[in-house]
């Protein structure tokens, strides 16, 4: 078990005799960097017995909060010495005179948000490839050679066996094939599909989640959503799940949520992983289960802000953009 007085003794060793910024800089990247110690410990979170995990998550959240703020601190405490020492007294709290100069797009900040949120949970965020083929896009994936998402109409072909990805769980399949359970990961990125109106465009943002190990069944699904949607509204709403189909999960769900007017609005889709993936992937779907929901990121920012046309979000309109 990781242990928090010497992990913390090793850190105020390194950054004890650094002076200047860009040396406690380099100390920020070795602990708190994507290949810094903090984020490897978190990545081996996986590999400890699973009634390990919750006390190894407050440690490590522990170490992180102390390390953020040592930082903070000394960096502060370098640069007022350099004040003090040019004679030129300057109130560092001050926001700079300069205007701000360009601002991430809401998809940006609403991707950002939500990703934050399921790694907090201790999910692993994978990046896949746009252009994919078939087998993985399809096939993997419990899709039929008959389903319409196949045909021309609705899908991007550049050649009979590659296209433009048109879900990202395509991505979480791959990672599956090479990796056994637990499994607990999320992807997220653009996804392409034959579809034009006041809600769709041929490209769009999702997120999709795949979580498998042994006794998950569909409350745990439940109890995620809910405290997503929680989280992502800043409120308490009501929920239902419906029954529905999708070919990569049994049973299956629509997840809808009551809006201002009183009206439902399906906002997601989820279920238990079929086991036919599972088998597929040479996951024993009798020892295993998993659930998976996808979710569009356009959709979630068009009812949170009341945004009628999607075209909004990618028209380049100043005047929507400067509200986020």
């Amino acid at each position: 078990m990781l242990n928090f007085n010497k992990y913390i003794n090793k850190f105020n060793k390194d950054i004890k005799n650094k002076n200047n910024i860009k040396s406690i800089e380099k100390i920020r990247i070795k602990y708190l960097g994507k290949k810094g110690y903090i984020n490897i410990l978190i990545k081996n979170i996986k590999k400890i017995p699973k009634n390990k995990k919750p006390i190894l998550g407050k440690i490590i959240n522990k170490i992180k909060k102390y390390i953020k703020n040592k930082i903070y601190l000394k960096k502060k405490y370098i640069l007022n010495k350099n004040i003090k020492k040019n004679k030129e007294y300057i109130d560092i709290s001050l926001p700079g005179r300069e205007p701000t100069i360009g601002n991430k797009h809401i998809i940006t900040i609403t991707l950002h948000k939500i990703e934050k949120f399921f790694q907090e949970l201790g999910f692993l965020n994978i990046i896949g490839n746009e252009i994919e083929n078939k087998y993985y896009n399809f096939d993997l994936l419990n899709i039929n050679k008959y389903h319409p998402s196949r045909s021309k109409k609705d899908t991007f072909w550049i050649n009979k066996n590659i296209l433009l990805r048109t879900q990202t769980s395509c991505s979480q399949v791959k990672y599956m094939k090479k990796n056994k359970p637990p499994i607990k990961v999320i992807t997220s990125g653009c996804v392409f599909r034959k579809d034009y109106d006041k809600t769709h465009t041929p490209v769009f943002h999702q997120l999709d989640l795949f979580l498998i190990d042994k006794n998950i069944n569909f409350s745990n699904l439940k109890y995620i959503i809910i405290k997503f949607l929680t989280y992502f509204f800043k409120k308490k709403i009501n929920i239902k799940f419906l029954p529905s189909y999708f070919p990569f999960t049994e049973p299956s769900a629509e997840v809808f949520i009551k809006n201002k007017n009183d009206k439902w609005l399906e906002i997601l889709g989820c279920g238990l992983i079929h086991p036919k993936i599972l088998n597929n992937l040479n996951i024993n779907s009798k020892i295993y289960s998993g659930i998976a929901f996808g979710l569009g990121i356009e959709r979630l920012i068009m009812i949170k802000y009341n945004i009628k046309n999607i075209k909004l979000l990618y028209e380049n309109n100043i005047k929507l953009l400067k509200q986020f």
